[in-house]
């Protein structure tokens, strides 16, 4: 019995070719085979009478090759080699010459390998004459094998693709042909037959989408959608099982993410409830202006989720100007009240040393804690980067493995495994999409058994969906407004040849 978990090679049948579409196409299985979808369709309409043909008609005809021979020739505007091959097409009445015109000796010779004599294919072009004679320049076109020389069809042709049966072959191709990605050795004929036999034979196909589901979408059930994927009549069609396979895709996508924060919420956390609140409420009590009703809002949503015994995984966006940063560094402070410490990865050394300037100057002597002239419930607030010397490195890791410093800023030397951290409780990245999976675990990872609180923080605008399916995984918070007072963020393009003095 042959199901999705079957060798293509019991569908293709030739184990030269399983062997290309298993090492070049990855396809294993007759499961892969069947979901290795058309990246196109080819319209190929009627068949054209060729007895009652029109110049500047589109033309689409089945028929063999008689002869194919190669012509260079020099390329008048480039003066360089350039190469032609001139194809003799038998179609049952005249005869068509078939024109390929190639800058490249190798995509010529190629070319000609294609079209030997015997080999059958449709071609589809505009009509034209020269020399007395019907021509197709540079046509598209099906190979279906090459034939004997009888034109009764040869190997790997489809069956009985002769004189006698090519309204049979059309019938099959329909108005649609579906072309797919291919590798060498493997033509698109090839694959369509196997995939066309592995739908006659597989009948165990897992439907992933509830009935009601698809009922209420007006979605197709999972047969039809691959019969129709494959084998259109129409663009109607396609569309209709495109939009099955995109719907489950998404599903499946959904349900792996929903997966993923299930598993994040048993992993267990330290709950960050702010402590006493000593370091937060002072900073709040000098800030010079007043929060938006938006960083009020999902500064509240932070500290419940910091307060949970799960850890917190959320998306941060916002426009540049609404701030985020604002909005991360309480979320920071409540950890460190909380006896945490708080890390925030950059993608750049510029946006690290920019984040450090403005969250020191608005912390003032709350990020010089356990120094001279420190607020008594302030922290130290550490900045880590590529550039630092390994002599300028020791005091800032020194003081962020003991625990004095509650806060570091950095690029990726804060990935390192000699930074060590006394509790890491909260880690902030910016720009998430600069970083790899791997790099943001480095981070992650830097506790001791309990994995910290996320927070990821974008000035990218990202589209609802795309956000559901990239960041499925988190939470999403988004600043729609600015501070008042604020000026509009304006973009210029300075050239440093006149102003110099601008690059710092």
């Amino acid at each position: 019995m042959i199901g999705l978990e079957s060798p293509v090679t019991t569908v293709l049948g030739d184990s030269k070719k399983s062997g290309k579409l298993t090492a070049n196409l990855h396809l294993h299985t007759v499961g892969d085979l069947l979901r290795h979808f058309p990246r196109r369709y080819l319209e190929t309409g009627k068949l054209t009478d060729v007895d009652d043909l029109e110049v500047g008609q589109m033309l689409t005809v089945i028929g063999e090759i008689e002869s194919s021979k190669e012509h260079p020739y020099t390329d008048r505007r480039t003066g360089r080699a350039a190469y032609r091959l001139e194809s003799v097409l038998r179609t049952g009445g005249p005869r068509l010459r078939m024109t390929f015109f190639a800058k490249k000796h190798h995509v010529s010779q190629w070319r000609l390998r294609q079209l030997p004599p015997g080999q059958r294919g449709l071609f589809l072009g505009k009509a034209e004459t020269f020399n007395g004679q019907w021509k197709l320049t540079n046509p598209r076109m099906v190979l279906f094998g090459p034939g004997d020389a009888d034109g009764s069809g040869g190997q790997g042709s489809p069956a009985g693709i002769g004189e006698a049966d090519d309204i049979a072959a059309v019938e099959a191709i329909a108005d649609l042909y579906p072309i797919y990605p291919l590798t060498k050795g493997i033509e698109s004929w090839d694959l369509q037959r196997a995939i066309t036999f592995a739908r006659s034979v597989v009948d165990d196909l897992p439907e992933l989408i509830p009935e009601a589901v698809r009922r209420e979408l007006g979605l197709l059930d999972i047969v039809r959608a691959y019969d129709l994927i494959h084998a259109p009549d129409d663009r109607a069609q396609v569309h209709d099982a495109q939009r099955y396979f995109r719907f489950e895709e998404a599903l499946v996508t959904q349900l792996v993410l929903g997966r993923r924060r299930r598993a994040v919420r048993d992993l267990g956390a330290v709950a960050r409830d702010g402590g006493d609140g000593a370091l937060l409420r002072t900073f709040d009590e000098r800030l010079p202006f007043t929060l938006t009703a938006g960083q009020r809002t999902i500064g509240a949503d932070l500290e419940a989720d910091l307060a949970r015994p799960h850890p917190m995984n959320r998306l941060l966006q916002g426009e540049v100007g609404s701030g985020k940063t604002l909005v991360a560094l309480r979320a920071m402070l409540r950890v460190v009240d909380s006896g945490g410490q708080a890390a925030l990865l950059a993608p750049t050394e510029v946006l690290a040393q920019q984040h450090h300037r403005a969250i020191t100057a608005l912390m003032g002597d709350l990020a010089a804690g356990g120094m001279l002239g420190g607020a008594p419930e302030g922290t130290g607030v550490e900045l880590l980067t590529g550039s630092l010397t390994r002599t300028q490195r020791t005091a800032p890791m020194s003081r962020l493995a003991s625990g004095e410093s509650g806060i570091v800023i950095g690029t990726h030397a804060l990935l390192e495994d000699k930074v060590q951290f006394a509790d890491l409780g909260l880690v902030v990245v910016d720009e998430q999409h600069r970083f790899g999976v791997e790099q943001r675990a480095a981070l992650t990872d830097k506790t001791a058994g309990t994995p910290p609180h996320v927070l990821v923080m974008t000035a990218t605008p990202i589209p609802r969906t795309v956000a559901m399916t990239v960041f499925g995984d988190l939470e999403t918070s988004t600043l729609t407004e600015l501070p008042s007072g604020r000026a509009p963020i304006q973009t210029s393009v300075v050239n440093l040849l006149d102003h110099p003095g601008w690059m710092t």
